[in-house]
């Protein structure tokens, strides 16, 4: 009998390539991650630190001159990493599902979102008539709250607003009923009432099903108000990761506290927001010794030096700083 107190995902020492001119550069470097059954894990950071190289690496998606160069993978204790193609794609839909950033650049234009949906569900269920996989896929459409479904599933993505192609991709994504949802920026480019809308949605059907969910983002209000647990990536590495109360309320890496500090709050009044300055390094130009240092204002001589490793500062977080945490050098 399987033990449910085990993390539905398990990542470990995840590393992922690209093959450049230039030679190899990595995308994400090293990453250890766990994600609990029914929970939200959160993974935040600029863009560029490999949020979505990291989501597509878990999805065996990443396309040419990329590829997984170590690590595993564990879905309920078996290595997505080591199956076969033919194993992996019976694996996506129907145990781990994705929604992408763009909706109107995933949805195929001149398909209607009802064959879309059906066609998501006739790849795991060959045996159905088309005239279950429609009552299905309106059902499915219904469930994410999309008006009048029967009409919709007829429509094309371009007579769609936002938020209902977002509504459509949701409804794809949990046609087969997965265990662990991956949403990329699922927020991205939409009002914040649609915004609001989209991510209550999630919650509801996360109550639901039970799924897990992986929300990547770099919206911060987001993971406040979704994540149960954050991982906080910086060039390819996760730099911080704790509870979400724990990031928000007792910060212990000066990236995230940086982070943090750029959002305006309405309990504080603020002449100016804080910035970090610089940009994310590309990964063919990564500094020695803590990939930070170069933006971090508390940066002693041994951090341009020594790569600090992720370690666990008090029980239940982790930062990759030699000087965590935050306190010590902040006061």
């Amino acid at each position: 009998m399987r033990d449910t107190s085990e993390p539905l995902l398990r990542i470990e020492g995840l590393r992922t390539v690209f093959r450049t001119h230039g030679g190899e550069i990595t995308a994400v470097d090293g990453v250890d991650l766990s994600v609990p059954r029914g929970r939200t894990l959160g993974i935040v950071g600029e863009s560029g630190c490999g949020k979505s190289v990291l989501s597509l690496s878990v999805m065996r998606l990443v396309a040419h001159p990329g590829r997984i160069a170590a690590g595993r993978v564990l879905l309920d204790g078996r290595d997505l990493l080591q199956v076969s193609s033919a194993e992996m794609r019976d694996v996506r839909g129907s145990q781990v599902a994705m929604i992408f950033q763009e909706p109107m650049t995933s949805l195929n234009p001149v398909h209607t979102v009802g064959f879309q949906i059906t066609e998501a569900m006739r790849a795991h269920d060959t045996r159905a008539s088309a005239a279950e996989l429609r009552e299905r896929a309106i059902e499915a459409l219904n469930r994410v709250r999309i008006p009048a479904p029967d009409r919709r599933f007829d429509e094309y993505p371009h007579q769609l607003s936002g938020g209902m192609r977002q509504r459509v991709m949701i409804a794809m994504a949990l046609s087969c009923k997965p265990k662990l949802l991956i949403a990329d920026e699922p927020t991205t480019a939409l009002d914040v009432t649609v915004q609001a809308q989209i991510l209550d949605l999630l919650r509801d059907l996360q109550a639901e099903t039970g799924m897990s969910i992986i929300l990547i983002t770099h919206d911060l209000g987001v993971v406040a108000e979704m994540a149960d647990e954050v991982a906080v990536m910086y060039a390819g590495r996760v730099v911080e990761r704790a509870e979400a109360g724990a990031i928000f309320g007792d910060p212990m890496h000066p990236y995230t506290l940086g982070l943090l500090g750029s959002v305006p709050r309405l309990d504080e009044e603020r002449e100016t927001l804080l910035a970090i300055e610089g940009s994310v390094p590309p990964p063919f130009a990564l500094p020695k010794g803590c990939r930070f240092h170069p933006r971090c204002p508390f940066a002693a001589p041994e951090c341009r030096s020594e790569q600090p490793p992720l370690r666990e500062i008090v029980p239940g977080h982790s930062a990759a700083c030699l000087r965590a945490p935050v306190e010590a050098f902040v006061a």
